[in-house]
């Protein structure tokens, strides 16, 4: 195996973080290369393809905001489908001549770290040997998809489909009889969009999801032109906030409001439609009782909606607070369940026992198919990153270190392991948070890094063990003070057996820990061991 002249750095992932990164640290002339599993660049944008598949961020907000991006490109939807979106980052990687520093259609298997050469020994799956004295991990947070785990899932002989895998080239179900096992965002997105194609729809609902409607519209071209005299400000002040968005809300608690006002500002907030929703209250993700109005106001949609009182009674949640899981966003979802060509099949009452080469056996019932869509949902936030073999000080794997649940500095770095960065990982805002505002907080604040590494004339850098486990426990203290520890989610790992229960995200906002993560730097990398 030849190792070919070292690099400064290797970026696994060319989605929006692995671009930033690439652009970024090439413009300070350092040497960076990008490896990316899939043929084309996007992320998980290149592989979500399914029907229906749209961002759950306003587009004027989900894009970069360094350079002239912004204004030279026009967005022509609310909330972007997958394509536009694709087709942005293809323009940005076009634009930014970044593609020439892509190695496409190839994953990474391992990365060691050589103590003595103070770099990063990286393998492909091409069987390539990289040398690197930095690693950065953009892998995503939602890009390792999670197997069905279903007994004789890989038995259907049907046309069998996955939404986070779908075929580049689309998937023409008109005419068949299709299931769809999943009621997560994904799903939600794609069922409408099924169902106006196939002949049935048969929906397989373990767990009843809170999904508010998107609203979803053209953009008006004038609106467009007079947001973008405004964007730089608009930028600022999202860059100041919680979810790195400007949210509609009263601004006041729910008890401050009486019955009729909190009824006027949730009717405001489901009519205009969005994520809005549960900032109608401050206290909706703290307070139990403010929770529970923001909940049973969109059971009472549902029911209004859903004409069939059993089909709305399975579709409305329980259980859990609202938004303590992933609050999704839908065109017509609840609408669909009124079709006469869709059914719903609640798994509570009638579990799955297995999968048959044609269809779905129930404990009560089997349900004979030509088309099995899995939206099984993702081994979130840590997931990409443990499927690659990383081997840090001492060879302890990133696997070994995560047993017990994640453990990251400021979700930057990791005790033990030098020179590795993370995007957008545990214990970093990330997924809470528009996650391209998030994407381009971390890679500046990389990049300064490693800047101030070349002007002190050292070349490595490491998370300090015990600033990284006081930020463990600052990250899980915030957690239990709000009401996301009530959602059995794929924040806390719940969706993926045997993986710990450990809230990973930063609940505290991305305008607070740009802070935090400023003041660190000011402050001499507290926290971080130079060498």
């Amino acid at each position: 195996m030849t190792v070919p002249n070292p690099i400064d750095v290797l970026v696994v992932g060319a989605g929006f973080g692995g671009l930033y990164a690439l652009h970024k640290l090439r413009g300070q002339g350092l040497s960076v290369r990008v490896v990316e599993a899939g043929a084309g660049v996007g992320g998980t944008w290149y592989w979500n393809r399914y029907p229906g598949a749209r961002c759950d961020v306003e587009s004027l907000d989900y894009s970069f905001s360094f350079s002239d991006l912004q204004q030279k490109w026009d967005w022509t939807e609310r909330y972007a489908t997958q394509p536009e979106i694709l087709r942005y980052l293809e323009y940005v990687a076009n634009r930014l001549d970044l593609k020439r520093s892509i190695t496409f259609d190839t994953r990474v298997t391992a990365a060691t770290w050589d103590v003595e050469a103070a770099r990063w020994r990286v393998v492909t799956d091409t069987g390539e040997a990289i040398e690197t004295r930095y690693l950065i991990l953009a892998t995503g947070s939602l890009s390792a998809a999670k197997a069905p785990d279903i007994e004789g899932a890989g038995d259907f002989g049907g046309l069998a489909l996955n939404t986070s895998s779908w075929p580049p080239e689309g998937a023409n179900v008109s005419g068949l009889r299709v299931g769809v096992i999943g009621t997560g965002s994904s799903a939600i997105q794609a069922i409408p969009m099924l169902a106006k194609q196939a002949h049935e729809v048969v929906v397989f609902q373990r767990t009843a999801a809170f999904t508010i409607p998107a609203r979803n519209a053209p953009l008006d071209p004038a609106h467009v032109q007079a947001f973008k005299r405004r964007y730089d400000e608009h930028r600022r002040i999202t860059r100041e906030t919680r979810p790195g968005v400007i949210f509609r809300s009263t601004g006041k608690a729910a008890a401050e409001l009486d019955p009729a006002a909190q009824r006027a500002a949730l009717e405001d907030q489901w009519t205009k439609g969005g994520a809005d929703f549960p900032n109608t209250f401050t206290d909706m993700i703290l307070n139990d009782t403010s929770n529970a109005i923001g909940a049973e106001f969109v059971r009472e949609k549902i029911r209004e909606i859903v004409k069939d009182p059993t089909t709305a009674e399975a579709l409305t949640p329980r259980g859990f607070p609202i938004a303590s899981k992933r609050l999704c966003l839908d065109t017509d979802y609840y609408q669909t369940f009124n079709r006469p060509n869709v059914r719903l099949v609640d798994l509570q009452k009638d579990p799955i026992e297995r999968i048959t080469p044609s269809g779905v056996r129930l404990r009560g019932a089997f349900v004979e198919l030509d088309a099995l869509v899995f939206a099984t949902g993702f081994d979130a936030m840590t997931g990409s990153m443990l499927r690659i073999d990383v081997r840090g000080k001492g060879g302890v794997t990133l696997r070994e270190k995560w047993a017990a649940g994640p453990l990251t500095y400021l979700g930057l770095m990791v005790a033990d392991f030098p020179n590795l960065f993370i995007v957008a990982g545990p214990g970093s805002p990330s997924v809470l948070t528009n996650m391209v505002a998030s994407i381009e907080q971390h890679v500046e604040w990389i990049a300064k890094c490693l800047e101030t590494l070349r002007s002190r004339n050292r070349t490595v850098i490491e998370a300090d063990p015990v600033a990284e486990r006081d930020w463990v426990a600052r990250v899980n203290k915030l957690a239990a003070s709000t009401l996301f520890m009530k959602g059995n989610s794929w924040y806390l790992g719940a969706n993926v057996p045997g993986k710990p229960r450990v809230f990973m995200p930063y609940v505290g906002g991305l305008g607070e820990y740009r802070k935090i993560c400023e003041s660190i730097a000011e402050d001499d990398y507290k926290g971080f061991v130079f060498a």
